[in-house]
C-alpha cells in the first residue's frame, strides 16, 4: 500500500530551474493570490502550491527553495504544460533591464530595495478573467468569498498531493451549467453574474496558442458585455505580464499613486499623468508603489461588504 501511494504521489513533472535574479517565489506570486483561503494559490511550509488550467487539462505545482534555486513539482494531466510555464509565472520573460526609475526619488528608492520584483505572465486568460468579473465594483473581501463558494461548488480538486482545499478554476462549461439559486448560495449580483456568463460563453475564443499582445487581448475582452477597462487591464497583467498596463476605474490606485508621487489625491487621468514618465514601464511602477507606495489617510468609513445572498 506504501509504494502503491508513494506512485500515485509522486510529480508527472519535476525539475529544478535556476532564476538569474534573487527571487522571492512568495512576494512575487503574491498579487495572483486571492485572500489568505485562495483555493487556488497556498503558501505552506512545504512550498507554494498554486493549480491551474491548461490545454491538456488540470494542474498542480508546488514551487520549493530559491532565490537561487526553484525546485517545479506537477502532478495532473496538464503537468507538461504548467511545469514549462512555471518560470514565466515568476517574470522570466519579463524585461526591465530598459526601465530607468529615476524620475521620481520613491520610485528610484523602492526600485533599489526590490530586485525582487519581475511581472509573471500566467498565459491562461481564463484562469485571470473569472477572478477578475467576481472582483467588479464590490470589496476585496467580497470577492474573494464569493470565489471560494464558486470553486468549492464548481472548482475540480487539485491532482497530487496538494493541501486540504485546494481546486483548480472551474471551466467555462462548468460555470454556465450553475443554476441562478446556486449563484445566489455564492453571493453573486446579477451584474457579475451576466458578465461571467458572457465570458463563459466566449471564453474558448479569449485563449490563443501563446499570449504575447497586450493589446489585442484587452481589444477581445472588451468586446465581451460586462467587460470593461478596468477587467480587461487586470487580466491581461496576469495572462500576458504587460509592463505598461494599467487598472484605470480601480477604486484605490490613482489615489495609492497619487499620494506617493504627489502627495496628493487625483483621478485616473491625473494619475495617468504623474506615470507618464514611465510609459512603456507603467505598470511596474505600480507594483513598486504597491510595494512600498502610501496611501491617504482614511477620515470616512469603509465601504462595507454586501450581502447578497441575504437579497
Amino acid at each position: 500500500m506504501g509504494e502503491q501511494l508513494l506512485v500515485v504521489d509522486a510529480p508527472v513533472h519535476d525539475r529544478v530551474w535556476t532564476p538569474d535574479w534573487p527571487l522571492d517565489v512568495r512576494r512575487t506570486l503574491s498579487r495572483d493570490r486571492r485572500g489568505t483561503g485562495d483555493p487556488t494559490l497556498r503558501y505552506a511550509e512545504d512550498g507554494v502550491w498554486r493549480t491551474t488550467t491548461t490545454p491538456d487539462g488540470p494542474a498542480t505545482v508546488r514551487l520549493t527553495g530559491g532565490p537561487a534555486a526553484i525546485r517545479v513539482q506537477v502532478w495532473g494531466p496538464g503537468a507538461g504544460w504548467a511545469g514549462e510555464a512555471a518560470p514565466r509565472w515568476l517574470g522570466a520573460e519579463d524585461r526591465p533591464d530598459d526601465f530607468d526609475p529615476t524620475p521620481h526619488p520613491l520610485v528610484a528608492r523602492l526600485h533599489r530595495g526590490a530586485p525582487w520584483l519581475r511581472l509573471g505572465s500566467t498565459g491562461r486568460v481564463w484562469d485571470a478573467l473569472l477572478p477578475a468579473v467576481l472582483e467588479q465594483k464590490v470589496t476585496g473581501i467580497e470577492a474573494h468569498r464569493t470565489f471560494r463558494e464558486l470553486l468549492r461548488l464548481a472548482g475540480e480538486p487539485a491532482p497530487g498531493p496538494a493541501p486540504a482545499g485546494m481546486r483548480v478554476v472551474p471551466s467555462a462549461e462548468r460555470v454556465l451549467a450553475v443554476t441562478d439559486w446556486q449563484w445566489h448560495g455564492c453571493g453573486l449580483d446579477g451584474a457579475r453574474r451576466r458578465a461571467l456568463r458572457a465570458v463563459a460563453s466566449v471564453a474558448s475564443r479569449l485563449e490563443a496558442g501563446v499570449h504575447d499582445d497586450c493589446a489585442d487581448l484587452r481589444r477581445r475582452l472588451q468586446s465581451v458585455p460586462g467587460i470593461g477597462v478596468w477587467t480587461a487591464a487586470e487580466v491581461a497583467q496576469r495572462a500576458v505580464g504587460c509592463p505598461d498596463s494599467v487598472s484605470v476605474g480601480d477604486y484605490h490606485l490613482k489615489n495609492l499613486v497619487g499620494w506617493s508621487l504627489a502627495g496628493r489625491k487625483t483621478d485616473d487621468d491625473g494619475m495617468l499623468a504623474l506615470l507618464e514618465p514611465w510609459r512603456g514601464h507603467r505598470q511596474r511602477v505600480v507594483r513598486l508603489l504597491e510595494v512600498g507606495g502610501s496611501m491617504p489617510p482614511k477620515r470616512g468609513p469603509r465601504m462595507a461588504p454586501t450581502q447578497y445572498r441575504s437579497i
